[in-house]
């Protein structure tokens, strides 16, 4: 329940403890009985209910918000494919190496995903950056040393890289120092020299600036957001709802 509707729900609950202590006190100076246990338990039972009420109210606006919505184009662009380039259904990952959401997406669900769809032919994942400007500089550096490795070695290089920054670093725009992605570049063997010479002339600044062009078509707002096939999904949700969407995918 959000904070606005709290304040609110509180507000109410003290106005109808408020009526009923009202009520009560009046009778009793009219010369009833004390103020009853039943009334009291019937005050408390009343604003149980009227919470419970907003709370699933506020539950189906959530699951309103957390619906897919379909998006139209390819968005796939040019970049990083895991996968087989040819299974039926198609993930459009839009992420942030700094986003704290993008990592706990990428512990919990990520590798749940792999193993289930993209291992089994299923699933191709296209990772695509978008860096936020309250991450950065280091966001789009990250998000461009990626592109470095991925220059050496392909998308397996690239994939490798992707997954030792998001093991590597500790989230919001101060995970890691900068020469930490040189060290990086070394464990999945990519030469250092050239590897340092792409990140440190910032080679590929703008392909990097078109993912964030091509999300903002796709309507995304923050970190981490998802195309499958068409369904268009925000935020870092449990597998559940990736699971669901994806065999709907698979059964059409």
């Amino acid at each position: 329940m959000h904070k606005n509707e709290l304040k609110k729900t509180i507000l109410l609950a003290s106005v109808i403890v408020t009526i009923g202590l009202v009520f009560n006190g009046f009778a009793y100076l009219k010369g009833g009985s004390a103020p009853s246990g039943d009334l009291g338990a019937a005050i408390e039972e009343g604003i149980e209910e009227y919470i419970q009420k907003q709370q699933v109210e506020a539950n189906k606006a959530q699951a309103e918000a957390n619906k897919p919505q379909v998006v139209t184009g390819d968005f796939t662009d040019d970049d990083a494919v895991l996968g087989d380039k040819d299974a039926p259904v198609t993930l459009v990952e839009w992420s942030d190496y700094e986003c704290p959401f993008c990592k706990r997406y990428f512990t919990q669900t990520y590798p749940l995903i792999k193993e289930k769809y993209v291992d089994t032919g299923k699933v191709k994942i296209v990772f695509r950056d978008f860096p936020l400007g309250f991450h950065d500089p280091l966001a789009t550096q990250q998000a461009i040393a990626a592109e470095c490795a991925r220059e050496q070695g392909g998308d397996d290089t690239y994939f490798a890289y992707h997954d030792l920054i998001f093991e590597n670093t500790t989230s919001n725009g101060r995970g890691m120092q900068k020469e930490k992605l040189y060290d990086l570049a070394e464990e999945v063997g990519v030469n250092r020299t050239k590897f340092t010479e792409c990140l440190d002339s910032e080679k590929y600044k703008d392909e990097v600036q078109k993912d964030i062009a091509d999300g903002g078509k796709a309507g995304v707002r923050g970190t981490p957001a998802f195309l499958i096939n068409d369904q268009f999904v925000s935020g870092a949700q449990p597998f559940s709802n990736f699971e669901q969407i994806i065999e709907g995918e698979l059964n059409k």
